[in-house]
């Protein structure tokens, strides 16, 4: 097992060197297997919260300013942790054709801004599908020995489907057709702008070419430049009630939002949590014409 502990969040401006570095010919002889991950996990042991990048994120996604960390935030901060683990371990894919297709976190209680934490993430899950092959990023957050935070983030490489070995069964994924409009719940439309993708880059660390500009977007096969998925959850969850301390919110990514546009929000009201086991459903849509972008379930978690 190849496990690596920072002292704090490697910087953007380095992970990405080696990113572009990974993608040069010289000195990547050899192919990795594509029939497992690397056993590798990457830690972050005393991680302090950078409270103008904080600020910032709430900002671009519109959480309130009341001192809790965003329930979506520790997903961003371990995407730096993730491409550190796909550059410097024997990865099977290719970093630039993966595709983010579900993201799950779990917040057992609410976290504290100034609350000094370690995260961990590691490779997980390995399976088949109908498009290539699916794997998960699994972080953990902990205070002290507390687990109080974690999340999965699910990538699809696309490619030929192995026939050696059987799919195994996802989830079930929230509904996406579009609901009824329920007086209780929230109902938004919105204009997402054409430059949110460069905006949110830079809060996130994420400058993956396909959010940053139409010519970019389109060497990898998308005709405008789309939205980042990380950034339509918390977008949707901001809008929303406030969430209950203890809560899972899964989303699965549908149709990418191609920027500009107009969206539409709709959200069963998160009140309805205490009194159902079904949870509260969420989708975000084209105002357009209705298809999804992003379909989500609110549930509510006891503590771990």
């Amino acid at each position: 097992m190849s496990d690596k502990h920072y002292d704090a969040l490697p910087k953007a401006h380095t992970t990405y060197a080696n990113i572009v570095k990974s993608l040069l010919p010289i000195g990547n002889s050899g192919k990795v297997s594509k029939d497992q991950l690397p056993q590798a996990t990457y830690y972050v042991d005393d991680l302090h919260i950078d409270q103008e990048n904080l600020d910032d994120y709430r900002k671009i996604c519109g959480f309130a300013d009341n001192g809790k960390v965003p329930i979506t935030y520790f997903s961003v901060l371990s995407q730096t942790l993730q491409m550190n683990m796909m550059v410097k371990e024997p990865f099977p894919f290719a970093m630039l054709g993966l595709v983010h297709v579900d993201n799950s976190v779990t917040q057992y209680r609410p976290i504290g801004e100034r609350e000094t934490v370690a995260m961990s993430v590691t490779f997980d899950n390995l399976r088949d599908h109908a498009q290539g092959q699916q794997f998960d990023f699994v972080t953990t957050v902990k205070s002290k020995d507390e687990v109080v935070w974690e999340g999965t983030s699910t990538y699809l490489s696309r490619g030929k489907k192995p026939s050696s070995s059987k799919d195994k069964k996802s989830k079930p994924r929230p509904v996406t057709v579009k609901p009824t409009i329920d007086d209780n719940g929230t109902h938004s439309v919105f204009e997402v702008p054409e430059d949110i993708g460069r905006r949110y880059a830079f809060v996130s660390g994420d400058f993956n070419l396909i959010h940053l500009h139409p010519l970019s977007a389109r060497a990898f096969g998308f005709p405008k430049a789309i939205a980042h998925g990380m950034w339509s959850k918390a977008k949707c969850l901001a809008l929303m009630d406030e969430l209950p301390d203890a809560c899972t919110v899964d989303v699965s990514f549908k149709l990418p939002i191609f920027l500009p546009a107009e969206v539409e929000l709709i959200a069963e009201p998160v009140s309805q949590l205490q009194n159902t086991d079904d949870g509260c459903e969420f989708g975000l849509f084209s105002a357009k014409n209705d298809k999804p972008h992003l379909a989500g379930l609110v549930t509510l978690k006891t503590a771990k």
